[in-house]
């Protein structure tokens, strides 16, 4: 592409480009329909697209690793140093920036790694898009779609670009991501006037929108920022939060607010009982810091990277980190039934006439039919296609009349040489209410009136041998065109019967599932009888059964209480998928597992979306999670990890809520008794950072089966009862240290402060270890690197009074009597935490 061409690109026509004809951008663009060569696509890509990325990958490292020193309490500390820096205590400077700096190269490197994890998962389920380039169909990354490109669409694709029409058959798009509607808007080629309102542009193709039925070749005009879709993002640059991430979110607040106001009522209490003012606003600061769950976002994003990492060798993919928590959360799946209890490889179990015999004439239509259709890729056309040898076929295509959900058919027109057909191939009821004549075996043609509940007769009793039946038609036409309006006054010929065996393996993946109290509920399109053979063969005795037809004559209310019982919803219309999830989802956290344009409402709907990877683009978009392989086991594996992650993160919120909250509290209200700092500001500091690398660890560390075998769930009211009962907890075995070291052992200031801050480290690092496990601390087995970081922790904080520079975080050598005293307090803090935490999970969790 020329550089005249990329100055092209900056004229107005572009925001006004349905005013023209294709002709006119054919000249703009310098191409034709063959394409771009390959030269033009990349000189132009690499001007406007690569160079802006590399720049992107290093503005996003610096802003990361700005934004580490920017939340609240980063910059509470900043202030800290400068004022220590202001009035000359060099010591402080040096080490509150250390403590400082470190903790947010810490921060920093976790959370790009995570970050870098979020990147490969993406390019890992890019979309793509057809092309034509140098008169050659080729598929390439839908972002290195550029202006003056020609692209091939069919059902289901995602549009990469904004678009004018070349050509279009039966083409009907779903345009709800820009106009809100969700009923399909009929797009064809023209020239439309150019103060025409977003409607009425049916010459054009929007980004971000998606092709219901029909094709199309179209001509790309505008790309990323310069899209509608583009430029809507752009302004509104706002993301949807889960409700994972809005409960932590909140819970996050409430936790400041409270550190806050401690904070600010210590402060002021020191400075009446005449404290240093310098003393007692950093102690204040350094309490604000130390009680605040500053890791909880890193601890988050760490273990949301730390599971998708997992998920992906589990083979799945995860498209948005946060969705992890979600799927820890989900009690009850809902899936289509092919491709996932069944095999998905249709077989072809026979052909026939309106009487079940074999029919040789049914069968070539219906081969026909599917060589020449031209939509998405579907199991049924590729069986069909598989049987026989089609390459010198002497038979010329006429046109198309594309499948649709509306429909549920695909008519094809053929010219044999000797004669024009159509051939229509669909859902049986769709056929057969099109045909008013059949042709019997001596090919004679009769009308159908006397035969069709004969014909009804024969395929439910198809049906309830478990085969999937779908019915073929055809007449004998004139023209060299086709639309909607031809497909009445039908011939009916045949009956094609399916079978889709049940996926080997499919009862132990649904015993795995309830195992881990997980429902599951099968959605389909197939009819009744079909379904509930389906339903018999996975054991289900005597299953309870939904139809879409008494769905749409239950109230909301009722069916709500309804569809807690059913088993399988068959004969269900894709709108209905929709209303099925949102209804279930007032009971349950339904997680929706669909991979053709028919499922995408219920994906959006779910609390959780699941596609494949060779499921059709939208269906792949609106997914929160995509199957390398469409099996059950896969995904069983998949919400594993899931409930990993969350109890990970939730094992930080209750150290941060227990030991932590109860530690800084305690050393609050010390600070008023005594008449000194119970914890110099640096000490706290310092031992937020030593144990801020094993809390790291959380991410990643092991989990109980116990906690696996059931849904996680986001429960304030379970945390907010286990901050007070072990807040409490902890701020009593303080209590005991305060009067054990000012009143027993009669120990000065520096050793006071020792003392206290070596039991804070070792109760903070040993709390970790038993709330981690809901079971007895030494009967699960933490992770590796969990392990080892707090034992040199404990190590570290043993011996650091011994070290040289001890005296510059006031530390002092303690007697033996004094550290025989800690070690006595803190393992009997141990074992009644242990005791405690084994009754709270007993009787509040479980409940």
């Amino acid at each position: 592409m020329t550089d005249k061409h990329a100055t092209d690109l900056k004229n107005e026509d572009l925001n006004c480009f349905w005013q023209y004809g294709i002709e006119y951008w054919y000249k703009r663009f310098s191409v034709s329909e063959n394409g771009l060569s390959g030269l033009q696509a990349s000189t132009y890509l690499s001007k406007s697209v690569n160079i802006r990325k590399s720049g992107q990958f290093i503005n996003s490292d610096l802003s990361l690793f700005i934004g580490q020193f920017t939340n609240p309490l980063m910059l509470l500390l900043i202030g800290a140093i400068l004022l220590s820096a202001f009035l000359g205590d060099i010591s402080d400077v040096a080490i509150i920036s250390l403590i400082v700096l470190s903790a947010g190269i810490l921060s920093f490197v976790q959370e790009r790694n995570a970050g870098k994890v979020a990147q490969q998962l993406k390019s890992l389920i890019s979309v793509k898009s057809k092309v034509i380039r140098e008169g050659q169909y080729i598929d390439i990354p839908s972002e290195s779609i550029v202006p003056g490109d020609v692209i091939i669409l069919n059902a289901g694709a995602i549009i990469p670009a904004d678009c004018l029409l070349i050509t279009s058959n039966e083409l009907n798009v779903n345009e709800a991501s820009l106009t809100g509607e969700s009923f399909p808007v009929r797009k064809e080629i023209g020239v439309i006037k150019s103060d025409a309102i977003l409607s009425q542009r049916t010459n054009c193709l929007w980004e971000g929108t998606n092709v219901v039925s029909g094709k199309a070749k179209a001509l790309v005009i505008n790309t990323g920022d310069q899209t509608l879709f583009g430029d809507i993002v752009t302004r509104s640059g706002t993301n949807v939060a889960s409700a994972f991430e809005i409960g932590i979110k909140d819970f996050g607040f409430f936790l400041m607010k409270i550190t806050l106001v401690l904070s600010v009522f210590i402060l002021v209490v020191n400075l009446i009982n005449e404290k240093s003012i310098i003393e007692s606003t950093l102690f204040a600061l350094a309490l604000a810091v130390g009680m605040a769950p500053e890791l909880l976002p890193a601890i988050t994003t760490i273990a949301m990277s730390s599971g998708a990492k997992r998920l992906l060798a589990k083979k799945v993919i995860v498209k948005k980190l946060s969705s992890i928590q979600n799927l820890g959360e989900v009690n009850l799946l809902c899936t289509d039934k092919t491709g996932t209890i069944t095999e998905g490889k249709i077989i072809i179990d026979k052909i026939t006439d309106y009487e079940g015999n074999d029919s040789d004439y049914t069968r070539q239509l219906a081969i026909w039919n599917s060589i020449f259709e031209t939509g998405y890729t579907n199991p049924i056309d590729e069986a069909l296609k598989a049987l026989g040898d089609h390459s010198n076929i002497n038979i010329t295509k006429i046109g198309e009349i594309p499948f649709d959900f509306l429909r549920k058919r695909i008519s094809i027109a053929v010219d044999t040489g000797s004669e024009k057909i159509l051939i229509s191939k669909g859902a049986f009821e769709q056929i057969l209410e099109t045909c008013s004549k059949l042709r019997s075996a001596d090919g004679s043609v009769c009308s159908i009136d006397i035969y069709k509940s004969n014909i009804r007769n024969l395929f439910e009793e198809y049906s309830l041998n478990g085969n999937r039946v779908i019915g073929v038609s055809f007449k004998r036409i004139t023209e060299n065109y086709i639309d909607r309006e031809d497909e009445k006054e039908m011939i009916f010929s045949g009956l094609i019967l399916l079978k889709d065996p049940i996926k080997a393996g499919i009862a132990e993946a649904i015993d795995e599932l309830k195992k881990l109290h997980i429902g599951l509920k099968i959605i389909t399109g197939d009819n009744r009888n079909v379904a509930r053979s389906i339903a018999n063969s996975l054991g289900i005795h005597q299953p309870l059964l939904m139809t879409g037809q008494e769905l749409q004559m239950t109230s909301s209310e009722a069916l709500v209480q309804k569809i807690k019982k059913i088993h399988i919803f068959a004969e269900i219309e894709p709108q209905q998928k929709e209303r099925i999830i949102l209804a279930l989802r007032k009971t349950y956290t339904v997680a929706y597992m669909g991979d053709g344009i028919n499922d995408v409402s219920a994906i959006n709907a779910a609390d959780v979306g699941i596609s494949v990877e060779n499921s059709v683009d939208i269906a792949r978009e609106a997914a929160d999670f995509v199957l390398m392989e469409k099996d059950l086991s896969v995904l069983v594996e998949g919400i594993k990890e899931g409930r990993k992650t969350f109890a990970n993160t939730l094992k930080y919120i209750y150290i941060s809520t227990g030991s932590t909250f109860g530690n800084m509290c305690s050393v609050a209200l010390a600070s008023i008794i005594l008449p000194f700092l119970p914890m110099l500001p640096k000490q706290i500091l310092l031992t937020n950072f030593i144990t801020d690398f094993p809390y790291m660890m959380i991410a990643s560390d092991n989990v109980d089966q116990e906690q696996l075998n059931k849904p996680g769930k986001w429960k304030l009211k379970i945390i907010n009862r286990y901050m007070v009962i072990f807040g409490i907890h902890s701020s009593f075995f303080y209590l005991i240290t305060f009067v054990v070291l000012w009143f027993i052992l009669k120990v000065q200031e520096s050793a006071f402060q020792t003392g206290w801050f070596i039991e804070s480290v070792f109760s903070e690092l040993c709390i970790l270890f038993i709330i981690r496990t809901h079971k007895s601390f030494l009967k699960s087995r933490p992770s590796n690197y969990l392990f080892v970081l707090s034992i040199m922790g404990l190590v570290l904080t043993l011996f650091l009074p011994y070290f040289p520079f001890a005296a510059y975080f006031g530390l002092v050598k303690l007697s033996l009597l004094q550290v025989t005293c800690m070690f006595g307090i803190v393992t009997l803090y141990i074992i009644t935490a242990d005791l405690l935490k084994i009754w709270f999970f007993n009787k509040y969790a479980k409940a």
